[in-house]
């Protein structure tokens, strides 16, 4: 096994989500996940502090590449103007595997209470990452927090969406995750 190859990480990613899959995620161990992606324990250690994290393995860039993309949006964007810019550079760096991971990382999570929870944790960041940027950019905290969750529940629909979908492997993400924007911002009118 390689000690410092390259691409261990996604690899332990595609072995984990893999091994959730076919066994369970309570089943799974992280000895097996190591196997699998063809490296050692102590080299899983180093990426991820338990099999839980795997999960949320790019997270933190989720979250940077969001907040990233509403303060690099124009000084005279609305709040959800803004949060399509974090949309759009957050989708740019989802790419095919992550598109085919999708499905057995849904099912993984569906079958797992754990990953629910750390699912769940996940959205509370990716909003509060969203919601510091807007008010970074002088959106009061109740517009800017709302905005942000209307972004997270706009990305989780544009990536379900974009995962489902067959009709072209090339189709990006950020069209998904802009029209549930749209589709969002036009059911939030409706509330009146």
């Amino acid at each position: 096994m390689g000690r410092w190859e390259p691409g261990a990480r996604e690899r332990l990613v595609v072995a984990a989500v893999d091994l959730f899959t076919e066994q369970g995620y309570d089943a799974t161990t992280v000895a097996q996940i190591a196997e699998r992606a063809g490296v050692t324990k102590s080299t899983f250690f180093r990426h991820f502090p338990d099999k839980r994290e795997l999960l949320v393995a790019g997270q933190e860039t989720l979250s940077r590449l969001l907040a990233e993309g509403i303060a690099d949006a124009p000084g005279d964007a609305s709040p959800l103007e803004a949060v399509a810019g974090g949309l759009e550079r957050a989708s740019a760096a989802m790419g095919p595997r992550s598109r085919e991971l999708a499905p057995r990382l849904k099912a993984a999570v569906a079958a797992s209470a754990e990953l629910q929870e750390r699912d769940t944790l996940k959205t509370v960041s990716l909003a509060a990452a969203m919601t510091t940027a807007l008010v970074a950019r002088g959106v009061p905290d109740p517009t800017a927090a709302l905005a942000g969750e209307l972004g997270v529940l706009a990305f989780k629909r544009g990536y379900a969406a974009w995962a489902e979908d067959d009709r072209g492997a090339e189709d990006g993400l950020a069209g998904y995750t802009l029209a549930a924007l749209d589709e969002l911002r036009a059911a939030s009118a409706s509330l009146g």
